[in-house]
């Protein structure tokens, strides 16, 4: 009987170890939010173009995100970003929220600007966008699906463009080949 006694809390030790290996080590989630109500208030107002996505970090409290937007003109990189974003070391364990990226569009003027869960930056003011000449087009770089992010990887959120003539092609977002003939064939990226 005295080995029953033994036996049962080394059992239940290991047990319990099992379990704590089998927790989840995903760093953080994200996935494109095109029907929120960020979006749905842009679009209403008819503010500008607007990027929203559900966004999930864990061990928030150890991470540190950058979010940051490129401009491409003619496919030269521009010399510094549009705007940038940096977020972490969250008194939080795990951090949720939206995160996006939007452009708000004036007669005269454009401004861009980005948001994380609680924090947000300054519009900017940008090149005016939307060129009279050439179409333009935006879309969601990650498609419809949940993406589950990497340390120390970069992934394409989104990308807004403006061709160089008058039609307008598409291309394979998630090919870094594609994204690279896109920056070269169209105005503005």
């Amino acid at each position: 009987m005295r080995k029953i006694f033994i036996i049962l809390p080394i059992l239940f030790l290991l047990f319990l170890s099992g379990c704590t290996n089998q927790k989840n080590t995903e760093i953080a989630t994200i996935s494109s939010n095109a029907d929120s109500k960020y979006v749905s208030t842009f679009k209403d107002l008819n503010l500008g173009i607007l990027y929203d996505f559900d966004f999930k970090l864990n061990d928030a409290d150890k991470r540190w995100i950058d979010l940051w937007v490129e401009s491409y003109k003619d496919g030269q990189l521009e010399s510094k970003s549009l705007t940038t974003l940096s977020f972490g070391q969250s008194p939080n364990k795990v951090k949720e929220g939206n995160i996006g990226f939007g452009i708000i569009k004036t007669d005269d003027e454009s401004f861009a600007f980005l948001y994380g869960p609680g924090v947000q930056v300054t519009p900017h003011k940008i090149d005016k966008i939307q060129s009279v000449a050439g179409i333009s087009g935006w879309d969601y770089a990650i498609g419809d699906k949940t993406v589950k992010l990497e340390l120390n990887e970069t992934y394409l959120l989104g990308v807004y463009r403006e061709s160089k003539g008058n039609s307008m092609r598409t291309y394979d977002l998630q090919d870094e080949n594609e994204v690279k003939k896109m920056i070269d064939d169209d105005r503005l990226v």
